[in-house]
């Protein structure tokens, strides 16, 4: 059977949990019974897309009892029970920690004359985050159920509405509520022509399969347009919130047209003291930047050709993708098995933070033929501090300082601090030497 095309784009409701809270974003918006508060706080989507072809892959971050829990969905057509697939969350987590801004430590060679090797520590991972039977049903003149079926533990009903408020009508005949602010974005996607998937937790059938965690809902479909709606996400967001986007694409890096793609800064040096809060550091360049480029963009943290079979990570923070994830998350043109030419796939993660004000539009995309690889990274230089003395170490130390002065003004850069307390968490003096520096190595011994 010839695939279902959607005009529109399916989705979202992952808004990203960028280590402060969680974040996923997703292009619906929650309804919970009675007085449940759910609310959609993070979003992670996944988009593998070749042509028309796009398999949108949606985890769910909420909060609320699984019994009071559906989520709505404006769709451009009615996605047939074969179009619709209940994947596995730790596919999308491992793109996540394969894709995250990384930190990279080196520590220095001894400078006094003897071989020496540069140790490279393994990077830290940010803590960011580091759809059987169908049948039609004329339930008003303004609603109809135009299908429903069953997907694993998921009930799946497509709605067709002439009205925002039929539509909150059969949702509260049925045991939810609307949240507030709803009914005018509802009357927008109906007024393109859109239809609304509601998915329902079927909590018995959730426990029979031996599932406790919400798995993300896939929908396979074909459209010319490339794009994420995230407007209906917005409706019970406490505030701003986090999304993080993941493509998959054969041909180059993906990036937003109607909003800016910015990347983020990479490659800086940093002060020691990072590493012992990477994630909060990250938190607090990514606010940075955001206010910086002015709450409206899009920020690039990350694109890079991965072949199966082969790591082409550098540095590595994960196991590298294999092409069962791969093509579980949509990637239908890499190999099942390690052939000849098993293809590959560039993988492009976007990070957004976003409002109704500053972000009043779905998000739409392109696949550009940039295959460049790009990625977030920060780097700490560890001086040497053994006993050995010589002549070279006096040179190598008024090195050293140079660098702390220059990583200090660099973190201050990135992060808007203040560069006299930077100094002073790095706890070196004026001269950006470290208090016993300059004592002898006996001298240091009992310190």
């Amino acid at each position: 059977m010839k695939p279902v095309r959607l005009e529109c784009a399916l989705l979202l409701f992952f808004v990203f949990a960028a280590a402060a809270p969680r974040a996923d974003a997703f292009c619906g918006f929650y309804v919970a019974q009675g007085d449940a508060k759910i609310y959609n706080h993070a979003s992670k989507v996944v988009l593998a897309r070749s042509g028309d072809r796009t398999v949108i892959t949606m985890v769910s971050d909420y909060r609320g009892d699984p019994k009071q829990f559906a989520v709505v969905i404006p769709v451009p057509v009615v996605p047939e029970k074969s179009q619709v697939h209940i994947g596995d969350s730790t596919w999308v987590e491992h793109l996540d920690h394969y894709s995250v801004p990384r930190l990279v430590e080196y520590t220095d060679p001894n400078p006094c004359p003897q071989p020496a090797m540069v140790e490279v520590k393994g990077d830290q991972k940010i803590a960011i985050r580091k759809m059987s039977s169908s049948t039609k049903q004329i339930v008003s003149a303004e609603l109809r159920v135009l299908a429903s079926y069953k997907v694993d533990e998921y009930e799946i009903v497509i709605l067709s509405a002439t009205e925002g408020r039929a539509l909150d009508g059969w949702l509260k005949r049925n045991g939810y509520q609307i949240p507030n602010g709803a009914e005018a974005v509802l009357q927008s996607y109906i007024k393109q022509g859109m239809y609304f998937f509601v998915a329902k937790i079927d909590v018995q059938e959730q426990q029979r399969l031996g599932y406790k965690n919400l798995r993300p809902i896939q929908v396979a479909y074909e459209s010319p347009k490339f794009m994420l709606p995230i407007r209906l996400g917005m409706v019970n967001a406490e505030g701003p919130q986090e999304m993080f986007v993941f493509t998959l694409t054969p041909r180059g890096r993906v990036e937003t047209t109607n909003y800016r793609t910015v990347r983020v800064p990479t490659d800086q040096d940093v002060p020691e003291f990072v590493k012992e809060d990477f994630p909060g550091f990250y938190r607090v360049l990514f606010a940075n930047e955001e206010q910086k480029e002015g709450e409206d963009a899009v920020f690039l943290e990350y694109a890079w050709v991965v072949v199966p079979y082969r790591p082409t990570c550098d540095p590595c923070t994960a196991p590298y993708l294999s092409p069962a994830e791969l093509r579980s998350l949509g990637a239908y043109w890499i190999a099942r098995e390690p052939a000849i030419a098993p293809g590959e796939a560039v993988l492009t993660r976007l990070h957004l933070r976003y409002d109704a004000r500053h972000f009043p539009e779905d998000l739409q995309l392109q696949e550009t033929a940039d295959r460049s690889n790009w990625q977030a990274r920060y780097v700490i230089h560890h001086p040497y501090r053994g006993s050995d003395e010589c002549p070279e170490l006096a040179a190598y130390r008024e090195g050293v300082r140079d660098r702390r002065s220059k990583e200090a003004k660099s973190y201050c850069d990135l992060t808007g601090a203040d560069l006299n307390a930077t100094r002073n968490k790095m706890a070196v003096l004026d001269d950006w030497s470290e208090p016993d520096e300059a004592l002898h190595w006996w001298e240091r011994l009992w310190r």
